[in-house]
């Protein structure tokens, strides 16, 4: 399913239990996601990876975050270990955001603007594709592009099933 915007009121919740309407979180900055199911090991493989991408527009204007699908919090904090601090980190455990993204596979990357439409998603991991919704969104906020894929960074892969 193609989805281009997300609803206003589409709610989303931090590990520390902040919410807030979409249209709240990307009042003032567009939204950077990389989202991940911490029970697949897919997800893990790209951590050190979505995390370089995530920082490299920590200063730009925008928010880079993490969105996870676990059960709770704290299983989120746990399976991100320290880039949970770096990085807004918002959880799903019933892929809510994921359905409102209209995502297929995880892990994906899920550039929202400031009218909260979607203006670029990869899904899996693609390098090219990641590649493109990182420079779109660069070029949108006159900002420099990441490099990927890099050496170390893992092979491509389809992912898993976002629904779970």
């Amino acid at each position: 399913m193609t989805v281009t915007q997300v609803p206003a009121e589409l709610r989303l919740r931090t590990i520390d239990g902040e919410e807030r309407s979409a249209e709240e979180w990307t009042t003032l900055f567009h939204l950077l996601l990389v989202v991940l199911d911490p029970y697949t090991d897919e997800s893990a493989w790209i951590i050190d990876t979505a995390g370089r991408i995530l920082e490299h527009f920590s200063e730009a204007d925008c928010r880079p975050a993490w969105l996870v699908t676990s059960r709770r919090p704290g299983g989120a904090r746990q399976f991100l270990g320290p880039w949970a601090e770096r990085f807004l980190t918002f959880h799903d455990p019933d892929r809510e955001v994921v359905k409102a993204l209209g995502l297929e596979r995880l892990p994906a990357m899920v550039h929202l603007d400031v009218d909260h439409q979607i203006r670029g998603s990869a899904e899996g991991w693609h390098p090219d594709e990641w590649r493109k919704v990182s420079e779109q969104l660069a070029k949108i906020l006159a900002w420099s592009r990441p490099q990927i894929p890099r050496p170390g960074d893992p092979l491509p892969f389809d992912g898993t099933p976002a629904l779970g």
